[in-house]
């Protein structure tokens, strides 16, 4: 008898959503989230611009800000006029403003910056994790970032400005 292997892909490096299908792919349904703190911001990629998903993350954290670039052929919803939802203000900043500045406003960047991080922890301690309890793997990626904060702190230069 063969076990299935674990897939831990998520939308999002700043947490993880859903649970993965059959076919490798990652579903959204309520009962398989992985995060079990509060977030403050669920920040995605534009493929993630879908109302099951959106009403996932307002379901499940309310006060959350749903940061997902809407595509480029998104129109506003019916109740936009009246009582416009989170998705309907970003995409009228991003007619007033334009995309980069909407990018910039709602901090979009930060995807940007911690996909980079985990790509760099990625490179030099490895992709993988070899503990098999929850509790051994926590300690495993806490002692990996101590490490690679170490490194990169002795890598950096200590500038000092001359007059």
């Amino acid at each position: 008898m063969w076990q299935s292997r674990r897939l831990w892909r998520s939308p999002s490096p700043l947490f993880a959503l859903g649970t993965a299908d059959a076919r490798g792919g990652t579903t959204t349904s309520g009962g398989g989230w992985r995060c079990r703190a509060a977030a403050a911001a669920y920040v995605g990629s534009p493929s993630y611009d879908q109302e099951g998903v959106s009403a996932a993350v307002a379901e499940r954290y309310p006060e959350a800000a749903i940061i997902v670039p809407p595509r480029s052929t998104a129109v506003p919803s019916e109740a936009a006029e009246t009582a416009p939802t989170q998705r309907d203000r970003h995409l009228h900043s991003i007619a007033r403003h334009g995309r980069a500045a909407w990018q910039k406003a709602s901090d979009y960047m930060r995807r940007a910056r911690a996909e980079a991080a985990i790509g760099g922890f990625k490179q030099v301690i490895g992709d993988g994790l070899r503990a098999r309890t929850d509790r051994r793997r926590a300690t495993e990626v806490d002692v990996a970032v101590h490490a690679l904060n170490r490194m990169l702190e002795r890598g950096r230069p200590i500038s000092v400005r001359i007059a």
